[in-house]
């Protein structure tokens, strides 16, 4: 048998058999760790790979992203103003050229010169730099107006809305004759226009307003009653007198002359009821009726009023026929009324009056005296008694 002559090593001599018992354990040991890594996640935790980051976070990165957008936008709009503001200050567009770009409603009495006294400034002035509120203060200033409103409207125009005041009466202040309305407001009468009020005496050119208003509740008062129910008795007026809150003065229209009529302080209806009633007997008992004195209970003064000092200042030609023209009644216009002492109060008889001096005598014994006629409120419709004699004592005075 022929011998081998190529050198072979077997395993067994290249690895003992203790050294190769120990290397199958080593690669079953890896074998087990790889089999343990790839399926027991939870036994022990993986390593994590780093990675590289920013220096802001994501969200506050979002954020600051948001707030630049956002400046960029508000400084846009900014620029985006001035440049209106710019073009609309100094624009031709903006400018009110003439007072055709000024309209006005709700004129009736108030004329449009005192509607240009106070917006005239304003033209050729740029729309936006006109003070509104300024404006409407002016125009309420004028007295007929009560109150206005001034709007603006791009690009040159103008509007004022105008509510005018309501007159309640004539007024006769000083040497003229105004209308007034219920709150005491003196306005100028207007051209062409014609109104059936009495005349109100007792007002003063220099009184505050807060007097006049007063005034006119009264005024009010007494025209409300009498014409309550549809009587309209205040129609036959040319007067009242305001002067006294505690007597009320009217004068009452008549074909057969004008009469004064004392009212008193209230219950003028019923007052003036027994006027109208008893009118026409009186006129037949008197030989001419000037005046009557209603305030007391179940007596009537009639003629209590004696002449003296003229109460108001003559008109002037042009005053009067203004206000004639404005419906003013013939009888308020005579400027030599003049009215005489009131009543003794209740208590005192009538010849208790102080005697007067000199030709101050002669004129008072030459005037007829007040005859008292009695008048029971329950018996209207009985002819009234005249005493031939004054009587010593007027009843009491009601309210």
């Amino acid at each position: 048998m022929a011998r081998k002559n190529a050198p072979t090593i077997l395993q067994e001599e290249l690895y003992p058999p203790s050294e190769q018992v120990a290397r199958e354990e080593v690669d079953d040991a890896r074998l087990r760790d790889l089999d343990a890594e790839q399926e027991s996640p939870f036994l022990r935790g993986q390593k994590r790979v780093s990675a590289r980051r920013g220096t802001l976070p994501k969200k506050t990165a979002n954020r600051l992203a948001w707030i630049a957008a956002s400046a960029i936008v508000v400084f846009l709009c900014i620029v985006g103003v001035a440049a209106l503001y710019h073009y609309g200050e100094r624009s031709w567009r903006f400018r009110i050229d003439s007072s055709d770009d000024i309209e006005v409603n709700g004129m009736q009495n108030v004329t449009r010169a005192q509607i240009m006294e106070a917006m005239g400034g304003d033209i050729g002035r740029n729309i936006f730099f006109i003070p509104l509120a300024q404006r409407k203060a002016q125009l309420e200033q004028i007295p007929w107006v009560e109150s206005a409103s001034v709007m603006r409207f791009v690009p040159n125009h103008l509007r004022i809305e105008i509510h005018e005041r309501t007159p309640v009466a004539f007024a006769r202040i000083g040497s003229k004759i105004l209308l007034v309305d219920g709150v005491g407001t003196l306005m100028e009468l207007p051209p062409k226009k014609k109104y059936s009020f009495p005349v109100v005496i007792g007002m003063n050119p220099g009184e505050p307003l807060s007097t006049r208003l007063a005034r006119m509740k009264i005024y009010n008062e007494v025209v409300h009653q009498l014409d309550s129910g549809g009587a309209r008795y205040s129609q036959d007026l040319s007067e009242i007198d305001l002067s006294d809150p505690e007597d009320i003065k009217v004068l009452a229209n008549n074909t057969e002359g004008e009469v004064l009529i004392h009212l008193g302080a209230s219950n003028y209806l019923e007052r003036y009821k027994i006027y109208v009633s008893h009118v026409q007997q009186w006129r037949q008992q008197f030989q001419k009726l000037e005046s009557v004195d209603l305030r007391y209970e179940r007596q009537i003064i009639v003629n209590p009023d004696t002449e003296g000092a003229p109460k108001q200042p003559p008109l002037s030609v042009a005053a009067a026929k203004k206000a004639m023209a404005a419906g003013v009644k013939p009888a308020a216009l005579i400027t030599g009324r003049v009215y005489g002492p009131k009543p003794l109060p209740p208590g005192k008889p009538l010849e208790a009056r102080k005697p007067a001096k000199s030709a101050k005598l002669h004129r008072a014994r030459s005037r007829p005296r007040a005859r008292v006629v009695t008048h029971l409120a329950t018996k209207q419709s009985e002819p009234a008694q005249v005493s031939k004699k004054p009587s010593p004592s007027i009843a009491r005075q009601q309210n």
